[in-house]
């Protein structure tokens, strides 16, 4: 499951969240001869979105499409979705209205929604509630061109087709809104765990990887034109297995077999190796699936970030059972154990809900206390949202009032305040290596970066650019950010 989620309360906005709903760009295009069309492009909710919106791009791009920042003078204008929470649909649905004013100006634009809303509600969007002119889900976007073509003809233009095979490992994504440094690389698509609360298994499809020596090219690539950091996405990453006949796998086992098989903790080593300078990030973790392979692994290599989401989502094993979470709260507790005693400096963040079916306010303290056992670095709060579909909606009652929902969802956030600052107030004196990533937007004259803990630093440029690494020395610190000099 995607556990990064638009609109979420949260503390702490990381590179990735602070782009939802974001207008995107185009970065280093690779077309045919222009077609005179412009493409918009605009991506809620979870990383992959995000990551699939470049996939999106790079189908249109080739298409002789060129992207626009401008809505205004766009032909087509996409939104790629997200469904996980009522909140999220409803902003989109707003989007939509407000970019209805381009066809004002200009009849013959198309507005298309993309990804999972669009799997979830499908014909319902162009029929009953006549919102757009097509409707495409997230294994259907290699017919992008073709159901352009048939809404440019008046006829409705829609696929929802999920697949078991597609991984569109063969598009070279185009880098959308790219500052050039970190970029996103998708393994894996689809998720087979039936949490009860979620849609992704119903928007998203059963879960397929892709195989590994396309991703060990991609991640080549885009070090090769400058890259310094990706980030490996899929629903749950730990579940990751590709088998192949010829791949030697990074350990000097020898060639393997066609019944062994990549893991993830093989696929991480795989990208490490491609330069000792490229930073490797993953997202999403699933606590009953990350082993201790993958943690050594990363303890192996200095270029694997040493922070890792490990989605919680209660504190309480009866909860987490309702849930379909398949652990329970000793579970969780001993997979943070793992990792605190294998990587020590390593930090944790979280997703954590409040209030789902039946939750007791005991039940509640549980959660907190889980936050005080483990301390998360960051963590994404959020109130339990019944979605239409889910197990939960179809054999539980969603009975806990929204008034207790919100004061239990003040207190998650004021205690993740609290460990936040607290853990913040430790960091001056300590020396971090940091990739910069840009210019800070306090001041043309600072930089801004992270360490591989995740934690963002602000700390003066000097003769330092994008790209490059710095050992910073944090001297003061908030409860979001560290301020730091270079040393």
């Amino acid at each position: 499951m995607a556990e990064i989620y638009p609109g979420l309360e949260t503390i702490d906005k990381t590179h990735d969240e602070s782009r939802q709903g974001e207008a995107l760009s185009i970065a280093e295009p690779e077309t045919k001869k222009s077609n005179g069309k412009f493409l918009y492009v605009e991506s809620y909710g979870c990383a992959m979105n995000f990551s699939d919106s470049e996939i999106i791009a790079s189908i249109m791009v080739t298409e002789g499409f060129s992207v626009t920042k401008n809505h205004n003078e766009a032909d087509v204008l996409l939104i790629n979705t997200c469904s996980i929470r009522e909140k999220a649909e409803d902003k989109i649905r707003l989007r939509i209205s407000e970019l209805k004013s381009v066809k004002k100006k200009k009849p013959d634009a198309l507005i298309g929604i993309m990804g999972c809303m669009a799997e979830r509600l499908k014909t319902q969007l162009l029929d009953e509630e006549k919102m757009v002119d097509l409707v495409v889900g997230p294994d259907a976007y290699r017919e992008l061109p073709a159901l352009v073509k048939s809404a440019e003809d008046g006829t409705k233009a829609i696929n929802v087709l999920l697949s078991r095979e597609e991984t569109y490992a063969d598009i070279n994504p185009v880098r959308l809104n790219s500052n050039g440094i970190v970029a996103f690389i998708s393994i894996m698509r689809g998720c087979d765990n039936m949490c009860s609360f979620c849609v992704v298994p119903f928007t998203r499809g059963r879960e397929r990887s892709r195989d590994a020596e396309s991703i060990v090219r991609e991640a080549e690539d885009l070090f090769n034109n400058g890259y310094r950091e990706v980030t490996l996405l899929g629903q749950n990453v730990d579940s990751y297995k590709w088998k192949s006949p010829t791949l030697t796998l990074p350990q000097g086992e020898g060639e393997a077999t066609s019944e062994e098989v990549v893991t993830f903790a093989n696929l991480l080593e795989m990208v490490a190796n491609v330069n000792p300078l490229l930073r490797v990030r993953f997202s999403t973790s699933h606590p009953k699936d990350i082993t201790d392979d993958v943690l050594y692994t990363i303890k192996k290599h200095h270029n694997i970030c040493k922070y890792i989401h490990l989605p919680v989502q209660s504190g309480s094993s009866r909860v987490l059972e309702l849930m379909n979470r398949t652990y329970n709260r000793e579970w969780y507790k001993s997979k943070v154990d793992s990792i605190r005693k294998i990587l020590p400096d390593c930090t944790i963040s979280a997703d954590i809900i409040s209030g789902f079916c039946t939750e007791t306010e005991e039940e509640h303290q549980e959660t907190l206390s889980m936050m005080e056992y483990v301390r998360y670095s960051m963590a994404y709060m959020f109130t339990y949202s019944e979605r239409p579909g889910t197990l939960a909606a179809r054999t539980l009652k969603d009975d806990v009032p929204e008034l207790i929902k919100s004061r239990r969802l003040q207190e998650i956030v004021d205690l993740q305040h609290v460990h936040q600052a607290e853990d913040n107030k430790s960091e001056p004196g300590k020396v971090y290596e940091v990739l910069v990533e840009g210019t800070s937007k306090r001041s043309k004259e600072q930089l801004f970066g992270r360490n591989s803990q995740n934690k963002v630093l602000i700390f003066p440029k000097g003769n330092l650019k994008p790209g490059d690494y710095a050992n910073v020395k944090v001297i003061s610190a908030t409860s979001a950010t560290l301020i730091g000099e270079v040393i």
